[in-house]
């Protein structure tokens, strides 16, 4: 039950940072960012927004908690687990207002049906 408990720790965590990142990103030094070249100020403006730091830092605590989980299980159980993230990705962008079609809906549904089968085996 405790790794059980990692691994969807982990999980929420790589979908957090994906929401954090991607608010980071919204941010007008970031459309500054991917609409011009690289330049040194543009990096130091993104290393230095908090949005993304927090990002990257909820990716690396998700990262350490992923180790603890395929220390006691499987590569081939844990990692299908990572399906899930797409799930609540996608519930958690509802949330928040973005389109979801029935197309990534329907899609997202045989991941997590997927999921369940490889946690049953």
């Amino acid at each position: 039950m405790k790794v059980l408990f990692a691994a969807l720790l982990s999980i929420f965590l790589s979908v957090s940072a994906q929401f954090f990142l991607k608010a980071g990103m919204t941010s007008s030094v970031a459309k500054q960012f991917s609409e011009n070249s690289l330049s040194a100020k543009s990096i130091f403006e993104l290393a230095t927004n908090m949005q993304i730091v927090t990002g990257f830092a909820l990716y690396g605590i998700g990262a350490i908690v992923w180790l603890s989980v395929l220390a006691q299980w499987d590569v081939s159980k844990a990692y299908p687990m990572v399906g899930l993230g797409f799930a609540l990705t996608v519930a958690v962008g509802l949330l928040m207002g973005e389109q979801i079609t029935l197309l990534r809906f329907v899609g997202v549904s045989m991941i997590c049906i997927g999921v369940a089968m490889v946690g049953h085996s």
